[in-house]
């Protein structure tokens, strides 16, 4: 969604459409702050260090200031009810507390939502960021014609978010809607997955940290990749150089032709296609969105499209007829604004 250009204008600016929303998202290493206005334009953005190591206190000062600061420039102060904050899990969404979140080791059962109500007297919504990246692309992106949807994020792990007719799925444990750890292999010698789930799970298949785990073991097979130059080699000392194998190696590999490179992507497009068909049978959102930074090139590329056309295909074989001409399966449209987006929509629907 188009920011509102607020350089050179009195504020708020004639376009913008009041009330006003916070939308914050949290980062392991920089927290984005978005002030929206109730049609989904951006007047203000902020993107600040997280500073994990001093604590959340410090961080609650920190937006604390930055939103009193940035509403009194903006000139719509008393026109903002509410802030929206998606962060990383696990959490407590009805109590309003991080509970063990990986990349916030210092902030661990830390009551974020209290504390951050009590600093800047507002009403505060708290969500999994992978939800609040599916409330952005359902409110502004990829899913905005729909009352349902579904959202895979493929980086570094697998998030996931559901919808159902308008509503987030966050689950009794806070723990809905997370379909990165989904069962897709329950072979014995199942993939892994690195990031504190069990074997066969998708993360394990369709995450980058997946991705470049499985290259890394086919390699072994095939030396002639071009890719097998990025694995960690041993010299005449016995000192181990640096693994600098990752995705976009991957997909940079697959764009000059290397056939590993294409036989990975294919096959992490197949398991997509297993998880997405299972997630459809069971809540049947009518569409299935893909966000995050592992698109292989996304609808620019043809091995974006190629990855994308896949995961159809995989789907179109494991469903039902009517059921796969209902469902859409597209890339996300919102990028790395979709997090902050979606807490300022949530935060509209909760304060509406």
């Amino acid at each position: 969604m188009p920011s509102i250009d607020v350089h050179d204008h009195a504020f708020p600016p004639s376009s913008a459409t009041a009330p006003f929303y916070w939308g914050i998202d949290i980062g392991g290493t920089s927290i984005k702050c978005g002030l929206v206005d109730h049609d989904g334009h951006t007047i203000a953005f902020e993107q600040v260090p997280t500073q994990e190591s001093e604590g959340p206190e410090a961080a609650v000062r920190r937006l604390s200031n930055l939103v009193n600061e940035t509403e009194e420039r903006c000139g719509v102060v008393g026109k903002v009810p509410g802030i929206g904050m998606g962060s990383p899990g696990p959490m407590d969404l009805p109590r309003g507390r991080l509970v063990a979140p990986p990349q916030l080791p210092s902030w661990w059962d830390f009551p974020i939502v209290d504390e951050l109500s009590k600093a800047t007297g507002r009403n505060v919504s708290f969500l999994n960021d992978a939800n609040a990246a599916a409330y952005g692309e359902f409110w502004l992106g990829s899913g905005s014609k729909h009352s349902s949807m579904l959202l895979l994020t493929l980086g570094t792990g697998v998030g996931g978010g559901i919808i159902i007719e308008n509503e987030l799925v966050n689950g009794v444990n806070s723990f809905g809607s997370e379909c990165g750890h989904i069962l897709v292999d329950s072979a014995p010698d199942a993939q892994l997955c690195q990031w504190g789930g069990g074997r066969g799970q998708l993360e394990a298949y369709a995450s980058a940290t997946g991705v470049v785990a499985i290259t890394r073991k086919r390699l072994r097979d095939v030396p002639d990749s071009q890719l097998y130059r990025y694995l960690k080699t041993e010299n005449k000392e016995g000192d181990h150089g640096k693994d600098e194998l990752t995705s976009k190696r991957v997909y940079d590999a697959a764009v000059a032709g290397d056939k590993l490179a294409n036989s990975i992507i294919d096959d992490t497009a197949r398991w997509l296609g297993i998880a997405i068909t299972t997630l459809v049978h069971t809540v049947d959102p009518g569409s299935v969105v893909l966000g995050g930074a592992m698109n292989f090139g996304g609808d620019a590329c043809p091995i974006g499209k190629r990855f994308l056309q896949h995961i159809r295909d995989e789907f179109r074989e494991r469903t039902f007829p009517n059921v796969f001409e209902g469902t859409t399966i597209s890339f996300a449209t919102l990028g790395s604004d979709a997090g902050y987006l979606g807490a300022a929509g949530y935060a509209r629907k909760v304060n509406s």
